[in-house]
């Protein structure tokens, strides 16, 4: 066994396995390990493997009993121990997108586009995550794009646009790196933008372009397609409740200081609702996921944009709203919460980003904290105003060398002792599990 220390300050201890392990190695790869040097938190690296995808951050990973995992790599689905954190491969089936794992059933959830290319319908299938054996769902009209499914797996939800317009006219590639589109303009006097500028700007003009687009649901067992919201706002960001069958998550899409994001809706088309008012200009909100127990929407608010950052909770039932201040270094890209809703997470972000804060390339772990009463004195009105909080932060993971087109997508694990996320800290994209706890000494 030897011991190697990294550029990234990681000291890692990997065993160079016999010859005669090289074949099991491949069906089942016990992850490497090692300790971040600044942090003291344990990682552990679950794959690398090319075009390895660990899901977005507001997309179900896991099996109902919480000890499954799954990603995307090009050859398929691969699973993952959530105790052992060992992988193997589900599913050899490249060209496949992963969508979701089933919350009531141990399916994983994916697409794939039919022969024809873009003008050729989608077809939505369903594996089981301890045999592999694939059936279809349904096919979806081309340009389809299947975001979510709902508590009991009964409804699937997708959106489509009437047309295709990419956020990145003719095509300046993909970072290979990253994985992410390679976004590029320039200021009226030739200058070029940041990568961030660039971005916020194609994301500009697709708004602008007002195509028409609809919000639709798949009935899982006969196929049938039902439209619930028609709008020329550009539709994203699909998401059902956690535990309300009918209760869907939606947000338009845009630059967020122009738009009113977060929105729900009821699987009939009915109760639309705005989640938040702005209340100054360049007052922005969204990344918005949904707690486990379906109770609460969470999502990333600044007031005003790039100066001062909460993470804020709405409650469906109530509209009750409770705000947690971050520093500037604290922002993140993507926010999170454990499943006993004890622990928040936050991915961090480089100096480009939003907040351009100097130093927040890190992994983060927050407990929240409550702001008190003064002597415990309440106001009269206080259970109609905004509960305040804080967080105690802690680091987990050093990400200085991580470039942020590569978005962490932070999860915790269903136990909430791991916090897995995607990075390129050691050079290319790999999907990586830091324990919350520091482990003895």
């Amino acid at each position: 066994m030897r011991k190697h220390t990294l550029s990234l300050g990681l000291a890692l201890v990997v065993a160079t396995p016999p010859a005669t392990a090289q074949v099991a190695a491949q069906v089942t790869a016990k992850p490497a390990s090692w300790i971040d040097a600044k942090t003291g938190h344990r990682i552990l690296r679950l794959s690398d493997a090319p075009g390895n995808y660990a899901l977005y951050f507001n997309y179900n990973a896991y099996t109902p009993q919480g000890d499954r995992m799954i990603f995307q790599t090009a050859d398929g689905i691969s699973v993952a121990d959530t105790k052992s954190w060992t992988v193997k491969p589900l599913l050899r089936r490249p060209g496949l997108h992963l969508l979701f794992a089933g919350h009531t059933t141990r399916t994983a959830y994916f697409s794939e586009q039919g022969k024809g290319g873009a003008d050729a319908p989608v077809t939505i299938y369903a594996a089981d995550i301890d045999t592999g054996k694939v059936r279809k769902i349904a096919d979806v009209p081309k340009g389809s794009r299947i975001d979510t499914i709902n508590a009991d797996e009964t409804l699937l939800a997708g959106q489509i646009a009437a047309r295709d317009m990419p956020l990145q006219p003719n095509a300046a590639g993909v970072d290979i790196r990253t994985g992410q589109t390679a976004y590029a303009a320039n200021w009226p006097d030739g200058r070029p933008m940041t990568y961030a500028d660039a971005k916020e700007f194609r994301l500009n003009q697709r708004l602008d372009a007002r195509i028409p687009m609809e919000i639709f649901t798949v009935d899982v067992k006969t196929g049938a397609r039902r439209s619930i919201v028609k709008s020329t706002d550009w539709l994203n960001h699909l998401q059902f409740s956690p535990t309300d069958p009918t209760l869907l998550m939606y947000c338009h899409e845009g630059p967020w200081h122009r738009v009113d994001r977060i929105w729900t809706v009821r699987t009939d088309g009915s109760q639309k609702t705005k989640v938040h008012t702005r209340t100054m200009n360049m007052e922005i909100a969204g990344h918005e996921f949904w707690s486990p127990d379906g109770k609460t929407i969470w999502y990333d608010l600044q007031t005003p944009r790039g100066e001062d950052f909460w993470l804020a909770g709405y409650d469906v039932a109530t509209a009750k709203r409770r705000w947690y201040h971050l520093e500037r270094n604290e922002w993140s890209v993507h926010y999170n919460v454990s499943a006993d809703q004890t622990l928040f997470s936050g991915d961090g972000g480089d100096s480009e980003m939003v907040a351009r804060a100097p130093d927040a390339k890190w992994l983060y772990l927050f407990r929240p904290r409550a702001v008190p009463d003064v002597a415990g004195i309440r106001a009269d009105n206080a259970d109609a105003l905004i509960e305040p909080g804080t967080f105690a932060t802690e680091k987990l993971v050093d990400m200085s060398r991580q470039d942020y087109k590569l978005e962490p997508n932070a999860r915790f694990s269903p136990d909430g002792k791991w916090l897995i996320f995607r990075a390129n800290i050691e050079g290319k994209a790999a999907i990586y599990a830091v324990e919350t706890g520091k482990p003895a000494r």
